[in-house]
């Protein structure tokens, strides 16, 4: 990594700053490029300067998840760093291991729990890879391969290598890869509504928050984003009916499976964002205290063999005891 700073002394600090992309650091998110090379910033500013325009790749504006190559050069606004926050940011994060699906010297499948953010940044502090970068202070490379919501529990992959990374991107890119969640939503799903192919767009709201809302197929802003649904049981839960459904995602757009089944008037039972407030305050009363939504299955080739992977996270036990609750229609999973 090669640093190109204007000025000199403290003075520099506050000044432009360029950087150049190495061969080591291809590949990476620019969000995640930053973070790692702003001690002492914020993650918070960092996206802040990202989504007003001031930083620059290659003079052009460029998003959070705009994957930067070798040889890219970055533009960042005046930053000032303190010393002391530079010093502190060095170890954010507590070390913290997760339960192992599957690891070989290429990736790691991690069954995250609910309630942990994949990565810091947006208010949040640190995530899982930061965690598990401290836990295993003598691993030269971590990195997250794709995400999950912060209150989605399941399968989470971690490269161990840049190649590793890159393959396994492509793969979900390209739609190679096979991703079937498990989701509790509310009401009788009808069993004949099999596809959702509605087109999403991601917007912030006036406070910052990302949003995302159904649009017509030919919105400008829109992307199509098309799920796979099918209904595995329904329960009986208090005086309500819910669906259990296997959802498997073709696209893997921000929020998808939340807004697409809510969309259709069955959301997800305990989503906060998109879901039915007062039927998620009457199934906090039955400490339901979650969403409802779990990356259950994972497919993929491995990176080097080429072998097809399959991975099953189970549902956690706080999932579970909803989802045999007193079934009416039960079929296994």
């Amino acid at each position: 990594m090669k640093h190109i700073i204007g000025g000199n002394g403290q003075a520099a600090n506050a000044q432009v700053k360029w950087l150049d992309v190495d061969e080591e650091s291809a590949g990476q998110r620019l969000d995640n490029f930053l973070i790692r090379h702003l001690k002492g910033v914020p993650k918070t500013h960092v996206y802040r300067i990202i989504r007003s325009g001031e930083v620059r790749v290659n003079k052009g504006r460029a998003s959070a998840d705009t994957r930067v190559a070798a040889g890219d050069r970055i533009r960042l606004p005046p930053v000032r760093v303190s010393e002391t926050a530079a010093g502190k940011s060095e170890h954010p994060a507590p070390a913290r291991e997760f339960p192992v699906l599957f690891e070989d010297e290429l990736l790691i499948a991690i069954d995250k729990p609910a309630g942990v953010a994949v990565h810091g940044g947006s208010g949040v502090s640190f995530g899982v890879i930061e965690q598990l970068r401290q836990a295993r202070p003598a691993a030269r490379f971590l990195e997250l391969v794709h995400r999950l919501d912060r209150d989605t529990s399941g399968i989470l992959l971690v490269a161990k290598k840049r190649s590793a990374l890159t393959n396994l991107q492509d793969q979900f890119r390209e739609r190679d890869t096979g991703k079937t969640y498990l989701a509790l939503v509310a009401g009788a799903w009808p069993a004949r509504t099999k596809v959702i192919d509605a087109a999403l767009h991601k917007y912030l709201q006036a406070d910052g928050e990302r949003r995302v809302k159904v649009v017509a197929k030919d919105d400008p802003d829109g992307m199509r984003s098309i799920t796979l649904v099918r209904v595995a049981r329904r329960v009986a839960i208090a005086d309500g009916v819910f669906s259990l459904l296997e959802v498997t995602i073709k696209t893997g757009r921000t929020h998808q499976i939340r807004v697409h089944l809510a969309s259709k008037g069955h959301p997800i039972a305990g989503d906060g964002k998109y879901g039915d407030f007062e039927l998620n305050k009457s199934l906090q009363k039955l400490e339901f205290k979650r969403m409802f939504l779990h990356a259950w299955r994972l497919q993929f080739n491995h990176p080097s063999s080429g072998e097809r992977i399959e991975l099953v996270s189970p549902l956690p036990a706080e999932l579970r005891k909803f989802a045999d609750h007193d079934p009416i229609a039960p079929a296994p999973l």
